[in-house]
């Protein structure tokens, strides 16, 4: 839960106002329901190649997801993802990748670089783009090549974990078009304002109760890790 939920609290807290969202990848509905939380946000576009998804994890999940297949301002698009985002013109201050595991089969195309070259003509200038990444069931040698070629693609990239008993299950990884600004004070005003109210209850249910504990989860960025992924 903490993870699907970071997917989507990390880039909507850090953009000053995100108005659009796609997101990739319906599963339980958790990711793309996370953005329903703010008020900024206009437009929820989640894209699914499998139709039967969307309504049964709304029939099991809807609670968890705050219900986000009957919000208005979602809309689902039925298509591959790859082949969505080199055809559709519109442009997102917000693309959340929350695909199956890379190790499931046709889902390695979701993590690479021409996937991520795609994403980022469909972000707008100081646009986010969040990807979900599993630690287990994998190994050293995949990771590897998993950060390496996000970096090619967003070298001002940033890498977020999500741990359990002290040790790394699964990450965000985070880029866009150029340098991102954190702004913690920003932040802090944000979650203390009455809008914010669904936000805060969002994140203390996944055990983080300030933008520090939400930043604490930083692990590193390309600079850091280049000696290791040579």
């Amino acid at each position: 839960m903490k993870l699907q939920r970071m997917v989507g609290h990390l880039p909507a807290l850090i953009h000053p106002a995100p108005e659009s969202v796609l997101g990739i990848g319906f599963g339980a509905g958790v990711s793309a329901g996370t953005f329903t939380r703010y008020k900024t946000i206009k437009r929820i576009t989640v894209c699914e190649i499998e139709p039967v998804i969307p309504p049964i994890s709304n029939q099991y999940f809807g609670f968890h997801n705050y219900n986000v297949l009957e919000d208005p301002r979602t809309r689902i698009v039925y298509d591959d993802a790859r082949h969505y985002l080199m055809t559709a013109t519109e442009k997102f201050d917000i693309i959340a990748s929350d695909p199956l595991d890379v190790f499931a089969k046709g889902t390695a195309a979701l993590y690479s670089y021409e996937y991520f070259e795609a994403v980022k003509k469909r972000l707008k200038p100081g646009g986010i783009f969040t990807l979900y990444v599993p630690l287990y069931e994998t190994d050293e040698r995949t990771i590897k090549s998993e950060l390496a070629t996000f970096f090619e693609a967003f070298p001002d990239g940033t890498v977020w974990a999500n741990t359990i008993d002290g040790r790394g299950y699964d990450m965000v990884f985070m880029g866009g078009p150029g340098p991102m600004k954190i702004d913690l004070d920003a932040m802090q005003r944000r979650l203390g304002h009455p809008d914010y109210t669904a936000v805060a209850s969002s994140l203390n249910g996944i055990g983080v109760n300030s933008p520090i504990d939400l930043m604490a989860t930083y692990a590193g960025r390309k600079a850091d890790l280049a000696p290791w992924l040579k």
